[in-house]
């Protein structure tokens, strides 16, 4: 039996399922590459959907060719997507939020949100990232920001242009609250976007956040020219970094073994669609820091993340080599070949 036909009997059956599911209006805020694709699946489940972006000129761009060339060249927006620049329109027109900026920019736009009238509105992150002076989650950020809503957060190994095309992707809604992390999973998942629940929000979003450092250092890896046995080590030991946080942190352990952790660092450190593996090989190759990412349209999140789990990792006084390694070549400028180096004439110990 063909790919092709195993397919069409999964679509039969997710349709046949999302019959039952009535229409919701859902506001995507951020036109990036991720925030585009969801606006694009959304909008195919039947949902009311309005993708917001925060310059005007670029989204009147958007609005004209219904593609986003910067972000996600080549895949059409559908014309029931709304695509504006009006933030308060968005918000309050709309029952989902899903918050889709750079994490660098959640604060900033949180402030905005607080403006219009939330009241009654669920919340969903796929923002990935630890802010840098309090290292609240992207959830916490929301609820300091916002007060007391509901929030989700969608995450996993989730390549945007993957998903865009319909490849076979799943990942996590994570909530505190059951209702809306099942509410979450019935309105994203599709014939070709397979959602799975989990209640531990704190697990997910340090996985998806730790996950970009040390994707970050397997392309340094790739950049100086090391192979598969090298990769294999930096992936299999930044997975034990990740562990070491999430249990000081009070995270399910499990969860740094599903789709939000395993999953998602083995997609970002191997696939050449990777922002973070792929800024980590420009490094390793002996690029400017300043220059890779003036480079690349595109936020690289493990940059800024990095400084917020080192920091974090002294804080709880936890040994996080790698991370501290992708942290002195960023900010110290540490020699990348020295930096190795050093992991390897570590003491050494048991696994």
């Amino acid at each position: 039996m063909g790919c092709g036909v195993l397919l069409g009997d999964l679509e039969r059956e997710v349709h046949l399922e999302m019959k039952h599911i009535t229409p919701a209006k859902i506001a995507v805020i951020g036109d990036g590459a991720w925030g585009t694709t969801l606006a694009i699946l959304l909008s195919h489940n039947g949902h009311h959907v309005t993708l917001w972006g925060a310059f005007p000129d670029y989204v009147d761009q958007i609005r004209k060719s219904r593609i986003n060339k910067k972000f996600l060249p080549g895949i059409r927006i559908p014309e029931p997507v709304v695509v504006t620049a009006g933030l308060k329109d968005a918000v309050e027109a709309n029952d989902v939020i899903v918050l889709a900026v750079p994490s660098q920019f959640l604060a900033t736009t949180l402030k905005k949100i607080r403006r219009c009238d939330i009241a009654g509105r669920s919340f969903v992150s796929v923002v990935k990232g630890i802010e840098l002076k309090t290292f609240n989650t992207m959830s916490q950020l929301i609820v300091e920001e916002l007060g007391d809503v509901d929030v989700a957060v969608l995450s996993g190994p989730t390549i945007a242009i993957e998903v865009a095309r319909n490849i076979p992707t799943t990942a996590v809604a994570a909530s505190r609250n059951p209702r809306l992390a099942a509410h979450v999973q019935a309105l994203f998942s599709s014939p070709t976007f397979r959602i799975y629940t989990n209640n531990d929000i704190l697990g997910v979003e340090l996985c998806g956040s730790v996950k970009n450092v040390i994707a970050l250092a397997c392309g340094i890896c790739d950049g100086l020219g090391y192979g598969t046995n090298t990769k294999a080590a930096i992936l299999t030991r930044g997975l034990v970094e990740m562990m070491r946080l999430g249990k000081k942190m009070g995270a399910d352990p499990a969860t740094f073994t599903g789709l939000a952790g395993l999953g998602d660092l083995a997609t970002t450190c191997f696939s050449p669609n990777s922002r973070n593996r792929s800024a980590g090989a420009e490094i390793g190759r002996g690029r400017a820091v300043k220059d890779v990412l003036a480079s690349m349209d595109a936020v690289v999140e493990g940059v800024v993340t990095s400084k917020s789990v080192h920091r974090l990792a002294q804080k709880l006084g936890i040994e996080m080599p790698i991370t501290t390694a992708v942290y002195q070549v960023l900010y110290a400028r540490k020699d990348p070949l020295k930096a190795v180096a050093g992991l390897m004439a570590r003491s050494l110990k048991s696994e």
